[in-house]
């Protein structure tokens, strides 16, 4: 084990150099890469939105709005037809997602329907069902009514092919803001998510974004007064429609269009040159320019309207024809809302209305103000566990702080290679892995000083501690890795972030202890030839140490029992602070401009707004304030006209910092996918370890974890924490390490049960609890070392996620001692064992010490 051939030892040292070159350019700026050589590595992580500012935006299109445009549409082409075909017919109607017409004359039936068999013809083929998709079908039972509706297979079709199209759209639109590396891409059957870092002024994103921006040019019909249009009917072929005006104007327009949107070219934000008022210049195609032309000719002196999304933008006189295809629209506009409407409308519209149902902003001070956070609680961690280290194994501790600098710098040169996003989750899981990297060296460490007290060589006693911490190291890292590819697929945003970090960190893990920190060990006994193993300057747990932890099983069970029953009454009694991300509604964190925040100033003028429940507190620093607001009546549109409200409300005395709105459709979605995510990740867990084990120690290990979730669950009632998408991440982390810690102490009882096989069952596990305390008891204090930096020195967005895993780790080392072991003899797992047999002592101690 101990021996690397020249061309292994090339290869490893190729292998760290080559990952510290991947991690560098993260030291530099950007305008020092810039001015290095072009083959320089300069490839640097990509920070997440909560570190470097900006908006996460989730936008659902609505099919209800899709299938009254097909109405409509249908309705057109039923009527063009059957005039074409001069056919008589009445009663063209639809409602829901039918359109019917009546055929005057029965004679002319089978005319009707050959007339209008183009509506049921197929639309496409080879994508739904294995063949062509009819997206009507033609019911005429009823004699002489024919009906035509949308099929379930016409809507999916329409769907996707529309939010193809809105993708097209949206990500016109985000391009002309001019923001740097934007990302528009599909999720789900009618999601589409926008992702815009360094994003200043997320509001007017928002407003471009929500707009369809169908433009039409319509005549405004001027056979009557307006006013009588309202008081009583207005004239068949027209509709009443408003201005954009404060109050509104009405006019009454005729629903015939002249030409729309789709004929544009182009659209630029310009100046009046008489006024000097900001209008925006349009150009027309070569057919647009004849139809327009075409009315302005027959329809000089005569007012016409400019139209977007049914509403009346201007509606200007035409004095003369414009047979050019071009003219301007102008409307109160400044300069920035005319650039705002020329870029809609070269972006073109949307097919159907995108709704807000989530948003996550981050203003780029909290996101810097989180990246020193990060770096300041890394530090601190780093410099905690590397100093514990040294005080617990002297030397051999100095070569584990080399593999552990070695293995953040690999964690840091592969999120800069594969081009991951860190989030600021992700600090928390790289600052969670250093002290859960020194995990695999203590394991060998401490088995490596066994091995020496039981007689054997330095060398002898080296090699055999690498060989047989290898089958431990594997199982207590595969079941960490299990829950977090489940958080990895079933969490979103940061929290998959959190994943990456943390899976990558487990793979280097393993690397750097037991390959890296291998060599390091095989140079220094091949130069030095020591006698002796190191001394360590501390001995936190005295060799031979014999705690008698089964004879106090029942008080043990008894105590978690009772925890456990009073954890579950109180999440079923008392409401779990629950964030936005479960519960849905409103999260603004603020920051005043001036001196201290006043939260009662801030808590009645939110009051007044009429928003539901409203929440203010301080968060951090004094002129730190965080608002929650609950869910509103209304739906998703609603969540967004509360954040507006309370902007206006505040945004002269106070900066945003964060905004988080999460809509009743998405919080549903949260909740179902943590609840399989803790499901998912504890089977597949029971599945590994009665894989690699006995079923006893598959079902210990399952009852031991689920007993720390409900510990933890237990302690966010208490506490009254926050509990959203980062505690969730927290418990799947909690999971995966007591898991680890519970599979050190069963492998150990595993190998004893093979080396004692008429050792009382009891007495057994008191032995492998004791063999392996010192390596559960070091490795938990690095991780709490780690997470206390967290807690200390993190910040307040990620206090309540770390609060939980530093709570986790502490039941989670309980856990693996009081409960999975004990359980064992619960199970059975050596029948001929009885409580009895708890008193003998079976082959004396030195034999248990062999």
């Amino acid at each position: 084990m101990l021996y690397f051939s020249r061309f292994k030892m090339i290869l490893i040292w190729l292998a760290v150099a080559a990952t510290v070159v991947l991690a560098a350019p993260n030291l530099f700026s950007a305008s020092t890469l810039a001015q290095l050589p072009s083959w320089v590595p300069k490839r640097q992580m990509t920070l997440g939105l909560d570190l470097q500012g900006g908006s996460h935006i989730l936008l659902r299109m609505d099919p209800n709005d899709l299938i009254k445009d097909r109405l409509e549409t249908t309705r057109d082409e039923i009527r063009t037809l059957l005039r074409d075909a001069k056919i008589g017919y009445t009663g063209l109607a639809g409602s829901g997602r039918t359109v019917q017409v009546r055929i005057t004359d029965p004679a002319q039936i089978d005319a009707a329907k050959n007339a209008l068999k183009p509506l049921t013809n197929p639309v496409a083929a080879g994508l739904f069902s294995g063949g062509s998709i009819q997206e009507m079908t033609l019911d005429d039972s009823e004699a002489g009514l024919l009906k035509f509706t949308v099929t379930d297979a016409g809507i999916k079709y329409r769907t996707s092919t529309a939010l193809t199209q809105s993708i097209e759209v949206v990500s016109r639109r985000v391009n002309e803001l001019g923001t740097t590396e934007p990302i528009v891409q599909r999720q789900g059957d009618d999601r589409i998510l926008v992702q815009v870092p360094g994003l200043q002024d997320p509001q007017r994103l928002k407003e471009i974004l929500g707009q369809t921006a169908k433009l039409t040019f319509q005549m405004v019909d001027q056979s009557m007064p307006v006013q009588d249009a309202l008081n009583g009917r207005p004239p068949p072929g027209s509709s009443v429609l408003y201005s954009q005006d404060d109050p509104p104007v009405p006019y009454l327009i005729e629903n015939r269009v002249i030409v729309s949107g789709e004929n544009l070219v182009d659209a630029q934000a310009t100046f009046n040159s008489q006024t000097n008022e900001p209008v925006v210049s349009f150009r027309f195609d070569s057919k647009g320019a004849q139809r327009f032309g075409q009315a302005t000719a027959q329809n000089v002196g005569k007012l016409f309207a400019i139209i977007l999304d049914n509403q009346v933008i201007s509606a200007p006189r035409i004095n003369e024809p414009i047979p050019g295809g071009s003219g301007q629209i102008s409307g109160n506009f400044t300069a920035e809302s005319a650039n705002d409407l020329a870029v809609l409308l070269r972006a073109g519209a949307l097919p159907a209305t995108l709704t807000v149902i989530e948003e996550r902003t981050v203003g780029p001070g909290l996101g810097q103000d989180s990246i020193h956070a990060g770096k300041v609680a890394g530090i601190i961690g780093s410099i905690l566990v590397v100093a514990f280290m040294f005080v617990a194994y002297g030397f051999l501790g100095f070569l584990a702080n080399i593999a552990l600098a070695v293995h953040v710098a690999m964690i840091v040169g592969l999120l800069s290679l594969l081009g991951a996003t860190l989030t600021l989750p992700g600090i928390a899981g790289i600052v969670l892995t250093i002290g859960m990297a020194v995990d695999s060296n203590v394991l060998i460490y401490e088995r490596i000083r066994e091995e020496r007290r039981a007689g054997r060589s330095v060398i002898q006693a080296i090699d055999t501690g690498f060989s047989k911490a290898l089958a431990t190291i594997v199982d207590s890292n595969v079941t960490s890795l299990i829950a977090t590819v489940v958080l990895f697929y079933l969490g979103t945003g940061p929290v998959k972030g959190f994943a990456v970090t943390y899976a990558i960190g487990i793979l280097t893990t393993v690397f750097t202890a037991f390959t890296f920190t291998r060599l390091l060990v095989s140079i220094w006994l091949r130069r030095a030839r020591p006698k002796e193993l190191p001394r360590a300057p501390v001995t936190f747990i005295p060799p031979g140490t014999k705690i008698p932890f089964m004879g106090i099983r029942r008080w043990t069970f008894t105590l978690s029992s009772v925890l456990s029953v009073l954890s579950v009454i109180g999440f079923m009694t008392i409401d779990i602070n629950y964030g936005i991300d479960f519960k849905g509604g409103s999260l603004i964190e603020v920051q005043s401009k001036a001196g201290n925040a006043d939260l009662a100033d801030i808590r009645g003028r939110l009051t007044e707004l009429n928003v539901g429940e409203v929440q203010v507190q301080q968060f951090g620093e004094p002129n730190d304030v965080l608002i929650r607001v609950g869910t509103q009546e209304g739906g998703e549109n609603a969540e967004q006209t509360v954040i507006d409200k309370v902007r206006g409300e505040l945004q002269d005395q106070y900066d945003f910092r964060r905004v988080e709105v999460v809509g009743p459709t998405v919080s549903g979605e949260l909740a179902k996918q943590g609840t399989i995510a803790m499901l998912v990740a504890l089977l597949g867990i029971l599945i590994y370890v009665w894989f690699r084990f006995e079923w006893q120690f598959a079902v210990g290990a399952i009852v031991a974890t689920v007993h720390d979730v409900v510990m933890t669950i237990g302690f966010f009632v208490l506490t009254g924490l926050e509990f959203n998408q980062s505690s969730l991440a927290a418990i799947l982390t909690i999971i995966g390490y007591s898991l680890n810690d519970t599979i050190v102490v069963y492998d150990r009882v595993r190998e004893d049960l093979r080396k004692y096989k008429r050792m009382p069952l009891p007495q057994l596990l008191n032995n492998a609890i004791n063999e392996t305390l010192s390596r559960t008891t070091l490795t938990s204090v690095t991780t709490i070392l780690a997470l206390l930096a967290l807690v200390l020195f993190g910040g307040e967005v990620i206090r309540s996620f770390t609060m939980a895993m530093l709570f986790g780790v502490v039941f989670g080392t309980y856990s693996s001692i009081f409960i999975a072991a004990p359980l064992l003899i619960l199970f059975k797992l050596r029948p001929q064992a009885t409580a009895s047999d708890e008193e003998k002592p079976v082959g004396g101690g030195k034999a248990i010490a062999t």
